[in-house]
């Protein structure tokens, strides 16, 4: 698989790949299925996101859904029967779902969940690594593995807690029912509620705002949230001042107090 450098191309034709104006479009592409994320997917995202990683044109990284009803159902369970069976297959597939997962968590750029229609168990996982989840008033939530009968392990429940509390993420887990983006919103799950033809105009302009803004100032208070958002004991202090430090030594910096002076807007190149 390679992702090229095009404005887009298919990666898989379950993963569809674009590059335009700074931000990088990882979008879903099975909406037969209402996006549901199969194995091979699980391993494309990762891979799609270690290239935008390092391309440095690429400011801001956007996840979406083909089709509009969508965001995405939750992992493929038609594949389930086959990949999910025996201990051993189980491993594998959840080590696969959780690299995807942790491409996101990890990457240094931000990443937006635009989310339309369904938002579902892995589906919502995912949504939950990036940094920003916007979505329109159609959107609907949930994670069914109450009635699947399937384990939800210590990292996605954690996540869940993180944004929504115990109380709540009980709720979502023990009634396995689906709930709309304005509750949604409400729980904190997501950041903004669209309508539908404002969704995308919304996304385009905040990508637009984000990529015109310093990318090592932008990575650097990512890294260091995060760790704030870690226990007290896990948290990489001398990484956090490492990041502040480089801002502070960059040519973004001197190009930042230059556009200040001048009245003008400063043109950062993350160096």
């Amino acid at each position: 698989m390679s992702t090229g450098s095009g404005p887009s191309e298919k990666i898989t034709e379950k993963l569809i790949v674009k590059k335009r104006e700074g931000v990088g479009h990882l979008i879903l592409n099975q909406p037969e299925k209402h996006n549901a994320i199969s194995y091979a997917m699980w391993l494309g995202i990762a891979q799609v996101v270690s290239d935008f990683e390092t391309d440095d044109d690429i400011r801001v990284i956007v996840v979406s859904g083909e089709g509009g009803a969508a965001f995405s159902s939750g992992a493929d369970i038609s594949q389930f029967e086959r990949q999910r069976q025996s201990a051993e297959n189980i491993q594998v597939y959840d080590g696969a779902a959780g690299r995807a997962q942790e491409s996101l968590i990890n990457v240094s750029k931000p990443t937006i969940a635009k989310i339309t229609g369904y938002c579902i168990g892995g589906g919502l996982a995912t949504a939950l690594c990036c940094d920003l989840r916007f979505a329109n008033v159609d959107s609907k939530f949930g994670i069914p593995a109450a009635k699947l009968g399937l384990g939800y392990g210590y990292d996605g429940l954690k996540a869940l807690v993180q944004f929504v509390g115990p109380s709540r993420a009980k709720e979502i887990m023990f009634t396995a029912r689906q709930f709309d983006a304005a509750e949604a919103y409400d729980m904190g799950l997501i950041n903004r509620v669209l309508k539908t033809d404002e969704l995308d105009s919304f996304v385009n302009e905040y990508t637009e705002v984000i990529s015109g803004n310093a990318p090592l100032t932008i990575k650097a208070c990512k890294r260091i949230i995060d760790e704030i958002g870690k226990d007290q004991d896990e948290r990489d202090l001398e990484l956090c001042q490492r990041l502040v430090d480089d801002c502070f030594a960059s040519e973004d910096y001197k190009e930042g107090r230059r556009a200040f002076m001048e009245k003008r807007k400063a043109r950062f190149r993350g160096r």
